[in-house]
């Protein structure tokens, strides 16, 4: 099974090719077990307005809901954190966007759980926040580096300053998403060049980057820009679908 890492984005003409992946090893684990339906856990951090119900109904209908897969999202408050029994009997689990911090303190008490999950063979995917907190060492929002702006403020997740955290450690490559269209491929490589990571993957919207036994790959609209530190300075390539 596979840890899907998705940039954000939320574009009908995707969906098949950035979802489908993670639905169908979700689908070939649930008939392993003969289970009438494919049980998809998401994990949200927001609250109980207008627009985040309408923010939980997007899960659902990507996910596919009653079309052979029963989705179960759990909510919790910022500030709040999950429990392992939200994960019972999930042939897949998705963790969602929104505020990376908040996400990161969220999952911390069943961090270890879902490593145990993923590494049986539980397909992981990751959405914009979700992908973020999956890295081993995790970039969890800033846009400066000491004085210097390295993205647009807007982009910043509530921080200041750029910070790095202990993620889920599910990948061993740090990850930025909305890569592109937000500009944080900038603060990568800002973020590499200072030190603050070893390289890692930027991921546009619309995108998904698949970590799998059967290696890497791209799916979707976009492209996964990956960074590393050189002698020279910092190399980007892309990696295309």
């Amino acid at each position: 099974m596979s840890i899907h890492l998705v940039g954000g984005g939320w574009s009908p003409a995707q969906t098949t090719a950035v979802f489908g992946p993670f639905l169908d090893e979700a689908t070939a684990g649930a008939a392993r077990e003969s289970a009438e339906a494919t049980s998809i856990v998401v994990l949200l951090v927001g609250g109980d307005s207008p627009e985040e119900n309408d923010y939980a109904d997007r899960y659902r209908a990507l996910l596919r809901d009653g079309d052979g897969f029963a989705v179960t999202i759990t909510r919790v408050s910022p500030g709040h954190t999950f429990e392992s029994t939200h994960l019972a009997g999930a042939h897949g689990l998705v963790i969602g966007g929104g505020t990376t911090p908040d996400y990161l303190a969220a999952v911390q008490p069943i961090a270890g759980e879902i490593r145990r999950l993923a590494a049986s063979g539980l397909p992981y995917l990751g959405f914009s926040a979700g992908a973020a907190i999956a890295a081993e060492r995790a970039l969890v929002g800033g846009w400066r580096i000491g004085d210097v702006p390295v993205c647009a403020e807007d982009a910043g997740e509530g921080l200041d300053d750029v910070a790095v955290e202990a993620g889920l450690g599910l990948v061993d490559l740090t990850i930025e998403v909305h890569a592109a269209q937000w500009g944080t491929l900038a603060r990568l490589l800002a973020a590499t060049e200072a030190g603050l990571v070893d390289g890692g993957v930027a991921i546009d919207e619309d995108t998904a980057f698949v970590v799998g036994e059967q290696g890497l790959r791209v799916e979707g609209a976009g492209n996964v820009w990956s960074v590393r530190s050189t002698e020279d300075g910092v190399l980007v390539r892309t990696l295309g679908a």
